[in-house]
């Protein structure tokens, strides 16, 4: 799987509801929600696109404005620890519902949290090398299987058969939290009323920290991850099915 998330929606009601159902506002609405979000930051126009783009590169936020609900795709919006969301974004949705999701392909980390009128209802953070960052409130039904052992992960061949840390694999509840509050997946087998994300424009800004304090605590931390993984390792299918580890010489 390699589906990535950054979302955060502000909605009256459904999220999915609003997203099937209105069409969008224009730029200067879009680039008004940006700045409220956002306050004291630069932000100029980028580009047009579709909800599909969840994931957007670093200093970019895409927003839809729609009759009901906004909803922004900016990693900086998406939390490992999503009751952290700072009070500014909390102060945008009082009296609204928020929805939060977030999900990262390369490290397997999922979360997605639930507010009702400024109270989190719901949020649950998890990878494998992290464990369980955050579970708050109770879950949902659609995860009660995950949790029930119902979808185990299956080691993969020369993994010594370990088991796998979690329970279930977080992409693969994921996809089924992105499709319940959201109402699409972005891997796996569409369903005949999840949205086609194509269909839904927004508009995608620049948006910068004029101090360059967030520039630089993000480089630092870019800088500490890349200095703490160690040299990479290679492996090779065998010839008995497992994947075993093999040096450039032997490429």
């Amino acid at each position: 799987m390699g589906a990535k998330t950054a979302l955060l929606a502000f909605a009256d009601g459904d999220v999915r509801a609003a997203l099937r159902g209105a069409a969008p506002a224009g730029q200067a609405e879009a680039e008004r929600a940006v700045r409220r979000i956002h306050p004291g930051h630069q932000v100029e126009f980028d580009d047009e696109t579709t909800l599909d783009a969840t994931y957007p590169a670093d200093d970019v936020t895409n927003v839809t404005v729609l009759a009901g609900a906004e909803i922004f795709c900016d990693r900086r919006l998406v939390l490992d620890r999503p009751s952290e969301l700072p009070e500014h974004v909390l102060a945008l949705g009082a009296g609204r519902r928020i929805v939060m999701h977030g999900m990262h392909s390369v490290v397997d980390w999922l979360c997605f949290a639930v507010w009702e009128d400024g109270r989190l209802v719901r949020s649950l953070s998890l990878s494998p090398d992290s464990g369980i960052m955050e579970n708050i409130g109770e879950p949902y039904a659609f995860e009660l299987p995950y949790w029930a052992g119902e979808h185990p992960v299956e080691p993969w061949p020369g993994e010594d058969d370990e088991p796998y840390p979690l329970p279930f694999h977080p992409l693969e509840l994921g996809e089924e939290a992105l499709r319940e509050l959201f109402g699409f997946v972005l891997e796996g087998y569409p369903e005949p009323d999840d949205l086609d994300v194509e269909s839904v424009p927004m508009f995608g800004f620049q948006v910068t920290d004029p101090t360059g304090a967030e520039q630089a605590a993000r480089e630092a931390m870019y800088a500490q991850i890349s200095a703490s993984m160690g040299p990479p390792r290679l492996f090779r299918m065998g010839s008995d099915g497992r994947m075993h580890e093999v040096g450039l010489d032997e490429l």
